[in-house]
């Protein structure tokens, strides 16, 4: 029986809205509000953050603290990839979601000549890369980092030398060139994306799972129908980004989008997941307190990842 290790990564340098790094903390005070020693089981670590670059203002236009960034994917790499050689199963509780490639390196670094499958758990597919992105917010990449993705085809940005520079670094982080195969994988709940995702999903034939079809088969299902589609996979890490759930409960998030899944849904979709012996990282990320006056988005996370821990280590056979 592998044991839990909480990695925190206390980061928002991907970011568009303020506030994603205090997520970590006020998941731990829902813990307290819930009455849970949560943590107290499980011992966490922390990966140093570089929020401090935010003051020093974007030079990146379309790739914004694209420096940051790179420093924070090889920090989350490295200590994923640690936990896992330590045999340890990693939560991984993070800020903004574009260190979820840190999080993807780090178990291909681990494995690098197993197949990783992905189950992305968001309002948003994250395949932008700066060539494409509207916004310049890096935790609209991690996908396309983690492909190998610049999608030139859809390109509406020049991005500079220095920022093509760091994308191109960025691409190699853990083990050289792609890490995942788009069509390992599996998106729930995505409703909001622009044309040159669109292209990317259409063009590598991507699974797809819609949050109406969550509601209408129950989450049970879905679970069963997405580690399915990725049985040809050796290994798979979850990755669930807390605006998958609908906007009337993701208020504290920075990007809600309506039409979203339920508290119990989510919770009852990740448990069912993480019972597979093949997952081997599950994730949370983008709680954001500030936008979120009685803490209700964090309570709901908390409650979603101490159930998805149970059904985890309640698991007869961990993967090796």
């Amino acid at each position: 029986m592998k044991e839990i290790k909480i990695i925190e990564v206390k980061s928002e340098i991907g970011a568009g809205t303020r506030g994603a790094s205090l997520g970590v903390e006020a998941m731990k005070i829902a813990s307290l509000d819930l009455k849970s020693d949560f943590f107290k089981q499980y011992d966490s670590i922390e990966v140093e953050n570089v929020n401090e670059m935010l003051y020093d203002g974007a030079e990146h236009a379309h790739a914004k603290f694209i420096d940051g960034v790179m420093i924070m994917e090889e920090r989350v790499c490295l200590e994923v990839y640690e936990q896992l050689f330590d045999e340890f199963f990693p939560i991984i509780m993070a800020g903004d979601h574009s260190t979820a490639y840190g999080t993807i390196a780090g178990i291909k670094k681990t494995h690098p000549k197993k197949r990783l499958g992905v189950v992305w758990i968001d309002a948003h597919a994250d395949l932008h890369s700066p060539y494409t992105t509207p916004s310049g917010n890096m935790h609209g990449m991690p996908l396309a980092m983690a492909c190998g993705f610049d999608n030139l085809e859809c390109k509406v940005n020049d991005p500079k030398g220095e920022t093509i520079e760091y994308w191109e670094q960025l691409k190699n982080v853990g083990v050289a060139g792609p890490k995942i195969y788009a069509e390992d994988i599996v998106f729930i709940s995505v409703r909001d994306f622009e044309k040159p995702e669109n292209y990317l999903i259409n063009k590598h034939n991507m699974s797809f799972i819609e949050t109406e079809d969550v509601k209408k088969l129950g989450p049970v299902k879905i679970a069963e129908r997405a580690l399915q589609m990725l049985d040809h996979c050796d290994y798979i890490y979850i990755s669930f980004d807390v605006d998958s759930m609908d906007s009337r409960i993701s208020t504290g998030t920075g990007t809600p989008v309506p039409n979203g899944l339920t508290v119990d849904e989510a919770k009852v979709l990740n448990e069912e997941l993480a019972k597979s012996p093949k997952v081997c990282a599950w994730e949370i990320v983008e709680v954001n307190p500030t936008l979120d006056t009685e803490n209700r988005m964090a309570e709901g996370a908390f409650e979603i990842m101490e159930a998805t821990a149970k059904a985890i280590m309640a698991r007869p056979v961990m993967a090796e």
